[in-house]
C-alpha cells in the first residue's frame, strides 16, 4: 500500500530521517519488511513535507520512485526540519500515478498521509463523498481513495473539530462504509500529529524532546514500540496518547 512517516523534535537532516538508517523510508519504498498483504514495493510516487520554521510546510511530491530521484538525496542532505511527513507510495490498481497523487496533502500547517486501500472503491464511499461540498470535490488532488480520505477529515476540520476528532470521526464512517479497509493515517500540523492504525502496521519511538510514528522500525535498537490495531494516537515531544477508535 504505502509505508509513512511522521517526526517532531530537534531539527536534523533530512538524509538522517529518510536515508541514513538501515531500515529508512527510502529502503522500505523497495525493500518494506511489513506489508501485510498490501503490496511488495512502493515505487508509485513520495512526497516529503517538512516545516522550515514556524509557518506553513514545504512540499516535494514526485510520481516516480524515490531512489530514483537525485534531487532529493541532494535536498535531504542540506535541508534541516524539526517537523516532517514523508511517505512513499505504493498505487492502488487503477489509482492514478502521478505527482498529485503522492502524499503529503496539505491546506495550511496541515499535512496528510494515507497508508491502506478503501475496500469497494469508489461506490462504498458515494454517500460519504456526497456529504463534501461540490468543489471540494472539483478540486481533489487526485481521483484516489486517499485523496478523498484528506477531503473528508479537511472538511472535519474546517468545521472546527480537532485533529483527533477530525481523524477518528473519518475512520469510524469510512470503516462503517467500507468494511475491511486499510486506514492508516497520519495528521500533522507541525507541532503535534495524530495517527490511526486499521489495518496496518504502525511504530513509536519517543525520547523526551522528539517522537517518531513510521509505517516500520528504522533499526534494530531499543525504544520502538508497536500500536495496536484499531486504535488512534495522538503525539508531541514528550507525550504520546492512545485510544481505540471506536
Amino acid at each position: 500500500m504505502c509505508r509513512h512517516l511522521v517526526y517532531l523534535g530537534p531539527p536534523i537532516t533530512l538524509a538522517r530521517l529518510l536515508f541514513e538508517p538501515p531500515f529508512s523510508l527510502v529502503r522500505q519504498s523497495w525493500a518494506p519488511r511489513d506489508m501485510r498483504g498490501g503490496g511488495t514495493i512502493n515505487a508509485d510516487g513520495f512526497g516529503i513535507g517538512w516545516y522550515p520554521g514556524d509557518g506553513e510546510p514545504v512540499r516535494y511530491r514526485r510520481a516516480q520512485p524515490i531512489w530514483s530521484d537525485p534531487t532529493i538525496a541532494q535536498l535531504a542532505e542540506v535541508t534541516w526540519a524539526g517537523a516532517v511527513l514523508a511517505a512513499v507510495r505504493s498505487a492502488t490498481v487503477g489509482m492514478a500515478v502521478l505527482d498529485d497523487a503522492a502524499a503529503p496533502f496539505a491546506e495550511g500547517r496541515w499535512l496528510f498521509s494515507h497508508n491502506g486501500v478503501i475496500r469497494g472503491w469508489p461506490d462504498t464511499v458515494v454517500p460519504l463523498a456526497a456529504e463534501l461540498p461540490v468543489r471540494d470535490l472539483l478540486t481533489l488532488d487526485a481521483a484516489t481513495d486517499s485523496a478523498l480520505l484528506w477531503a473528508l477529515v479537511r472538511h472535519r476540520l474546517r468545521g472546527g473539530a480537532d485533529a483527533v476528532d477530525a481523524v477518528a470521526g473519518t475512520i469510524r464512517a469510512v470503516a462503517e462504509a467500507a468494511p475491511g479497509s486499510r486506514l492508516n493515517v497520519l495528521l500533522t500540523d507541525g507541532r503535534t500529529a495524530v495517527a490511526s492504525v486499521l489495518g496496518h502496521a504502525l511504530s513509536i519511538r519517543e525520547s523526551r524532546d522528539a517522537v517518531l510514528l513510521a509505517s516500520e522500525p528504522h533499526d534494530e535498537g531499543p525504544g520502538w514500540r508497536e500500536v495496536p490495531d484499531g486504535h488512534l494516537v495522538s503525539a508531541a515531544p514528550g507525550r504520546v496518547r492512545l485510544c481505540p477508535i471506536s
